[in-house]
């Protein structure tokens, strides 16, 4: 499955190419200018679903066996929610899902930015034993309320290790 707009730098067009290869199933959720491209490339076993609401997504992000994610973003919240779901994602190699993803534990890399790399990895994931629980848990260190306590840390730290009395007003 894929969540997304769909719009060149999300290429998008990847993982159309590598489904249609594999000749398996690939839902795509999102819209976007490239969509009529998208679905005129597509083969048989690749969906266009278009937009959902919020309330729908947690169902077909439950239900899907990995999540996809093929281009390359700073951070990218998807994978991020996908593995909250415990879903495993097979991410392009680069940008945040480097700090996001980790290897055959959460889901699996595929190296370069072709349909063929992205094939291999979609047969990886299937001779991989994923735990959503363990997923689920990797996913929570990216979660509001982790941050807050880690900012809330931090700031502790440096008041305490902070020179006390006659630097008032300076900064």
């Amino acid at each position: 499955m894929i969540v997304s707009r769909l719009i060149p730098y999300k290429r998008i067009d990847l993982a159309v190419r590598a489904y249609n290869q594999l000749k398996r199933p690939l839902v795509i959720i999102g819209d976007g200018r490239d969509r009529h491209a998208l679905e005129a490339m597509a083969g048989p076993t690749v969906r266009f679903v278009g937009r959902v609401s919020d309330e729908e997504l947690p169902h077909w992000v439950q239900g899907c066996r990995a999540f996809v994610f093929p281009g390359e973003e700073d951070f990218g919240i998807a994978p991020v929610e996908a593995q909250a779901a415990g879903r495993p994602v097979i991410a392009y190699a680069a940008g945040g899902a480097l700090d996001t993803v980790v290897e055959d534990v959460t889901g699996v890399f595929f190296h370069e930015p072709t349909p063929e790399a992205l094939a291999e990895a979609v047969e990886r994931v299937d001779m991989l034993a994923f735990d959503p629980q363990v997923i689920q848990s990797h996913a929570r260190q990216f979660d509001v309320e982790h941050f807050k306590e880690r900012f809330r840390h931090f700031v502790q730290e440096v008041m305490a290790t902070r020179p006390r009395g006659g630097d008032e007003g300076r900064t």
